[in-house]
Formats: C-alpha cells, sequence, structure tokens
C-alpha cells in the first residue's frame, strides 16, 4: 500500500476501496516507493479501517519499483531496512499507530529467502530493535528458518496473485498480467482449508500459511481481493490481524 511517489502513482489507486477489505497493510517506506505524505495517508487509513500495518523496505531502486538485484553487503541492506522502518515507525507514532509488523518488498523479500547472512544479520538486528515486530516471510525460506531459530515473530505468507514452483516458493516476475479473481479466489480457499497448491509444473504440495498476500499494483487487485475475501466468508474462514490468531494447539 502507498506505493505512489509525489505525483506519481503505482497501481490502480484503489488504496481508498482496498483498505477496508484487509486485516494488514504493508506500507511502502520510500525506498521502493512512498513518500512521507503518502505513508502518513496510508497508516491514518490503517487506523481508521482497524487494519495493521507493517513496514515494507526495499531496495534503493525508484527506478526499477525494488524489483531489480542490488549487489551490496548484507549489513548495507540491513542499514537501509533500519532506515525505512524508523521513518514509517516516527509517522506511525504521528497517526497513533503501531506497528505490527515487517515485510521486505520485491527483490529484496527474494534475495533475503535464499541468502543466510542478509536474513540472519536482518533478524539479529531486529532483535534489537524491534523483537516483537513479526517478519513476514515464506515457510520454505531461509529467513523462515533463521527467524524461527533466532525467536523473532515469524508470519507465513502465501501469494494470492503469484504462482509456485515445486519447492514451494514463488515464479518470481517483474509485471503480473490480470488474473481471474474467481481462480485466485479458489487458490486461496484451497490453501485455507486443503493445506496444499497447485504449481506450475502441475503438481499439488503442501502449504501451511498465516497470511494471505495480494499487490495492490496487480492489475484487477481489488476485484482480486473482493472475490477472495467474499469467497473465505462464505465458507466460515474468518479474516483476522496476526494478534487475533487462534493459538497454535487450538
Amino acid at each position: 500500500m502507498g506505493e505512489a511517489f509525489g505525483a506519481w502513482t503505482i497501481g490502480d489507486g484503489i488504496e481508498d476501496e482496498l483498505m477496508p477489505l484487509i486485516s494488514s497493510a504493508n506500507v511502502a517506506t520510500g525506498f521502493h516507493a512512498g513518500d512521507p505524505n503518502t505513508m502518513l495517508k496510508m497508516l491514518k487509513q490503517a487506523k481508521h479501517f482497524g487494519v495493521g500495518v507493517g513496514a515494507h523496505p526495499g531496495f534503493r531502486d525508484l527506478v526499477g519499483f525494488g524489483r531489480r538485484h542490488i549487489n551490496a553487503p548484507a549489513d548495507e541492506l540491513v542499514n537501509d531496512i533500519l532506515y525505512q522502518l524508523g521513518a514509517l515507525r516516527e509517522l506511525a507514532c504521528l497517526a497513533g499507530v503501531k506497528l505490527q509488523h515487517i515485510k521486505p518488498h520485491g527483490a529484496l523479500y527474494m534475495h533475503a529467502a535464499r541468502d543466510e547472512e542478509l536474513s540472519r544479520a536482518l533478524v539479529k538486528a531486529l532483535r534489537v530493535v524491534a523483537p516483537d515486530l513479526y517478519l513476514l516471510c515464506m515457510e520454505p525460506s531461509i529467513t523462515y528458518r533463521v527467524a524461527k531459530e533466532m525467536g523473532q515473530p515469524v508470519i507465513r505468507e502465501f501469494f494470492a496473485d503469484r504462482d509456485y514452483d515445486a519447492s514451494g516458493s514463488i515464479v518470481f516476475k517483474r509485471s503480473v498480467n490480470a488474473l481471474d479473481p474467481q481462480a485466485v479466489a479458489q487458490k486461496v480457499l484451497r490453501v485455507c482449508t486443503e493445506g496444499v497448491v497447485r504449481t506450475v509444473e502441475g503438481q499439488d504440495i503442501p502449504m501451511d500459511v498465516d497470511s494471505v498476500c495480494i499487490h495492490s499494483d496487480t492489475p484487477g487487485a481489488l476485484g482480486l481481493a473482493q472475490a477472495t475475501r467474499e469467497l473465505l466468508i462464505a465458507h466460515q474462514i474468518r479474516i483476522a490481524g496476526f494478534g487475533e490468531r487462534p493459538p497454535a494447539s487450538a
């Protein structure tokens, strides 16, 4: 959310309509998109609709929207992440909102998923500056393993508008075409009720998830969110924030 910069907008400009449909929002923090005014606007909207907010830091790549890899040392990338987290956290304080999570964006997210040095440096830093902040990542990732090992709260997420391969990782794309809302909703329902997802290779693989992600810049994202929410509710699946989740033993 908030993936604009000054006069420029990304996606369909649907934040006003999308915010009431979701339980958690990733807010762009300035390096791949976003600016202070947009960030504050998103925080105020989230507060109004009771939506949990998290920082969405990316590579320092406005031109490439954070979807191009930048070859930088792990400590430099962690400093960039903390810089962005701090910016949103100060604005959140101004808006009367407490951040609940952090989720790296785009190519930075995928880099951390496969790079132990970066994941370990990031989690080590979070244990100092934000030990209660949920870290969003994929379960079959180094980030998830390191976070569990080091005691950082973690949320396993599922990408409704991305394809998966046999390894359980998303198939990374720089751009995504419009998707069938009902097909996306059925995919989400299946992972919630059956714990499986169909891969691009045509096989079903098991997948345990805590959260469902829909990118606001995916063409037709509002329709995807509406269809998914309606189908989940129709099957008595409650949409709730991270702090409202039942204990693991329930």
